[in-house]
């Protein structure tokens, strides 16, 4: 079980890797990337349990986040290269990523920098490394709970990841429900710096110029498994539809009753997906 499982460490280079593995140990490992501001321990057990039926899953805090050593990153490249770090140190001759949000972003620049480490990408809730034309700019509400010092409360968190629907603050409520036990432990959240790391690397996405992203996309020539919510208003859903165009080997998938969070709120069924698309 997620809850049950127990803090790893692994030395690389520039730190001191805090991570946790669970499930079935055959195949690939199957690496999960975090979203802004998530650290391990805000990772939906549920979720994490259902991937495990099937696969070796690994959760990581990257380099200065959470658990993690480390000097924080403060940008995209800064953090792809902490993802490849923890791979390596883990001793892994290749992996599934699976991004969530920010985390999305990160995975598909660790398959460009290091594509022969990487057999497939699941890219949720997340978009290219830009903002993409056409997509709604992010609201001031978001930007403002995004810059707040504590990253906001659950009633910040659930407008982020959640419609505002009876039906998603239910699956709000579930989720905090969740993740709570390991989030009254009282372990490490996101330091100041770290925040900071966090913002201008999010500053940085959204002044590079499309065509840049583009080009990035084109590269990739992985099988991509693209997923959203289509009430996301952190990264629109259009980003999605956008970057599949522009991907060799991608699939879309999008949930019509769900925000950012989709991966928790239909967690039994992306798992699934995700299980499916592996497989093939």
């Amino acid at each position: 079980m997620a809850d049950a499982a127990e803090n790893r460490y692994v030395e690389g280079p520039s730190a001191r890797f805090t991570y946790r593995r669970m499930g079935q140990r055959r195949g690939v490992p199957l690496v999960l990337l975090h979203r802004f501001r998530g650290t391990i321990d805000w990772w939906d057990p549920e979720f994490l349990d259902y991937l495990a039926a099937e696969h070796d899953v690994i959760v990581f805090d990257n380099v200065g986040i959470g658990y993690t050593t480390g000097e924080p990153c403060d940008s995209l490249e800064g953090f792809a290269e902490g993802a490849i770090e923890f791979i390596e140190a883990l001793g892994l001759a290749q992996a599934e990523l699976l991004g969530w949000s920010l985390g999305g972003i990160v995975a598909q620049h660790v398959a460009l920098r290091r594509p022969e480490l990487v057999r497939k990408l699941i890219v949720a809730g997340s978009s290219p490394a830009a903002w993409v034309p056409g997509a709604p700019p992010m609201s001031e509400k978001v930007l403002g709970i995004m810059s707040k010092p504590d990253g906001g409360d659950l009633d910040d968190t659930t407008y982020l990841f959640y419609p505002e629907t009876d039906a998603g603050r239910a699956a709000a409520r579930e989720h905090f429900a969740h993740v709570s036990t390991r989030l009254a432990a009282g372990g490490p959240g996101i330091s100041e710096a770290a925040a900071k790391g966090l913002l201008t690397a999010v500053a940085k996405l959204l002044e590079r110029p499309f065509d840049q992203a583009r080009a990035e996309l084109e590269a990739i020539k992985h099988p991509v498994l693209y997923a959203n919510g289509v009430h996301d208003v952190m990264l629109p859903a259009h980003a999605s539809y956008v970057a599949v165009q522009h991907l060799d080997s991608a699939t879309l998938i999008l949930y019509s009753d769900a925000g950012h969070a989709f991966l928790f709120q239909h967690a039994k069924t992306f798992a699934t997906e995700v299980t499916n698309f592996l497989a093939a």
